[in-house]
């Protein structure tokens, strides 16, 4: 849909020329499961957005139409709840409430949400809604707010209304996504670099076609796990306090204490950060063969040592591994089904593409998506 179809559904519901702004998805390079553990992580933002038009009301009322799931939903900031209810208006209401609970005076506001991110497929199609949302209500209401407090209180919403335990990376890079460009991310300080993909390679995103209903559920246990086993390596080294803290040759050390379960999640966090500044090393220095190999160990603890892979995305990654012209593939997302992330030859990618919807069709017996994506800027206003 154009704006200007945006700006005519908007017209319909709600009378008056709208104010649009975009906010993208994203795709995760290397370091997953990371973020919320202080880590570093490498993503890139994309040319998938969700768009919310926006106008401001004379009262608390924010109301809200969502043309993908034909639905409308509404919330009065002058009583609103304090929790989402499961459903897909939690993310913007969350945003709405949490800036209110910020400080910041926010109007009502008549909305209307257009989404191009898939749902469900690891794109972090929630982070969009919420920094679209928040950079609107913000504007809209004359608030001025700093992209990096906008991000957090976006994360809040997810992790305080919606009830999943996330970490801040995809409301960042929704906020700070740079066009051609990866982006270093470090979750402790916030301190980010630029790094410049290369223009003969593209990121191609394959897509399970398997929803990840269990990612929310699971993300907050491995959150949980995470911490308890942060709690038994302190006892040994008082001055941990994440995960980010701690090398991998430390958990392997405590393997006995930390027991099988917490040793495996240890160990793919701490190894994950390892990969990502090798990662951003072989990035620099053009060495892509070292890049993918490094995808490919990502993909592999995350199958054995973090369990949040699932069948269709091991397909999905063996099959890449077979296809002359592609760098390295893994999944990319809080798993469970979603999408792999494939760092492909612009050469080979038409091979690639047609070599993966035949294949995959035939052995997890589902026809993928395939989109081949640009890294793209950060949120915005686009009208």
């Amino acid at each position: 849909m154009s704006l200007e179809q945006v700006a005519k559904v908007f017209e319909k519901l709600y009378g008056g020329q709208p104010q649009i702004y975009r906010a993208p998805g994203r795709v995760n390079l290397i370091g997953e499961h990371t973020d919320y553990n202080e880590g570093l992580v490498m993503p890139a933002a994309i040319n998938f957005s969700t768009f919310v038009a926006i106008t401001p009301r004379d009262d608390a009322t924010v109301k809200i139409h969502s043309d993908i799931f034909k639905e409308d939903a509404s919330v009065d900031l002058a009583d609103p709840p304090s929790r989402g209810r499961k459903h897909w208006s939690d993310y913007p209401v969350g945003v709405a409430v949490k800036l209110r609970e910020s400080g910041r005076t926010v109007s009502g506001a008549n909305m209307l949400v257009h989404g191009e991110v898939p749902l469900g497929s690891g794109l972090s199609s929630s982070a969009a809604i919420e920094v679209s949302t928040a950079l609107g209500l913000t504007d809209i209401s004359g608030e001025q707010i700093d992209r990096l407090q906008l991000a957090k209180i976006c994360q809040q919403a997810e992790n305080e209304f919606v009830g999943a335990r996330t970490g801040l990376m995809d409301q960042f890079i929704a906020c700070f996504g740079k066009a051609d460009h990866a982006v270093l991310l470090d979750c402790r300080s916030f301190e980010s670099q630029a790094l410049p993909l290369p223009k003969d390679v593209k990121l191609v995103v394959c897509n399970t076609m398997v929803k990840h209903e269990l990612a929310s559920s699971e993300y907050n246990a491995r959150r949980e796990q995470c911490e308890a086993g942060v709690r038994i390596l302190t006892q040994q080294f008082p001055y941990v306090k994440s995960l980010r803290d701690v090398t991998a040759d430390e958990v392997v050390k405590f393997r006995g204490r930390l027991g099988d379960l917490l040793y495996r999640r240890c160990l793919h966090v701490t190894t994950e950060n390892e990969r990502v500044r090798a990662a951003a090393e072989a990035l620099g220095e053009g060495d892509l063969k070292t890049f993918g190999k490094l995808m490919y160990k990502s993909h592999e603890s995350l199958r054995d040592d973090y369990e949040v892979s699932c069948k269709e995305l091991d397909i999905m990654v063996d099959l890449a591994r077979e296809v002359a012209g592609v760098y390295g593939a893994r999944m990319t997302g809080g798993g469970f089904g979603g999408c792999t992330i494939n760092l492909v030859e612009m050469t080979a990618v038409d091979n690639f593409s047609q070599t993966i919807k035949t294949r995959y069709a035939e052995v997890a017996g589902k026809d993928p998506e395939i989109n081949v994506c640009t890294a793209a800027n950060g949120a915005e206003r686009v009208q």
